[in-house]
């Protein structure tokens, strides 16, 4: 008996220390999300047509950016020498149109400019340098789920060029979908929590 009540005593506090320390995790997860939607710089970016074979999955929709093609004219310093994962560092800047589009990337950290957002990527796909062929890029903004049953639509606005994003991009480069936008009007919002 003496046994059993030892170890229910030192069990429960193990396990409301580990209660804490996911609910620590979880809360740390969704103000640092909420801390780039308030407060990180916004820019809106033009989607691009997904092949269409590739259809909805579940309950989002597949989003494909411009600046998800980065030229390699647009990369300066040293290029990685093997063919793995890399982050790539790639400064923003508004066009005419309003959406903002590549101006420089590097595989170093950019310095800070004004008028531009750095963006942090993965791209595991590259040929080498003077190749000719753009860099593919993904910056972890590349589905967005939505209501059950309203992703055709989009996908098919999409696809005609009527959907854009809002997005919101911290001092670290983290990058975040604020509002989905159709004909540049809102369609959904991200609320902060």
């Amino acid at each position: 008996m003496t046994g059993r009540m030892l170890s229910t005593r030192f069990l429960i506090p193990a396990a409301l220390i580990v209660a804490v320390l996911q609910s620590a995790i979880l809360l740390y997860v969704v103000v640092s999300r909420a801390a780039v939607l308030r407060d990180g710089a916004e820019v809106r970016l033009e989607t691009a047509p997904v092949d269409p074979r590739d259809f909805l999955r579940g309950d989002y929709v597949i989003l494909n950016y411009k600046i998800g093609e980065v030229l390699p004219e647009a990369v300066t310093g040293a290029w990685p020498t093997d063919s793995a994962r890399h982050t790539i560092h790639v400064r923003l800047e508004p066009g005419a149109d309003g959406f903002w589009t590549v101006r420089e990337a590097s595989f170093m950290p950019l310095a800070e400019k004004p008028g531009s957002v750095i963006v942090e990527g993965i791209t595991d796909r590259f040929s080498t340098q003077g190749s000719g062929r753009a860099i593919s890029v993904t910056y972890g903004i590349e589905r967005y789920y939505v209501p059950e049953g309203e992703g055709k639509a989009i996908e098919a606005a999409r696809n005609d060029g009527r959907i854009s994003i809002a997005a919101r991009v911290s001092k670290s480069g983290i990058i975040h979908i604020r509002a989905l936008l159709e004909n540049g009007q809102p369609l959904y919002e991200e609320p902060l929590y």
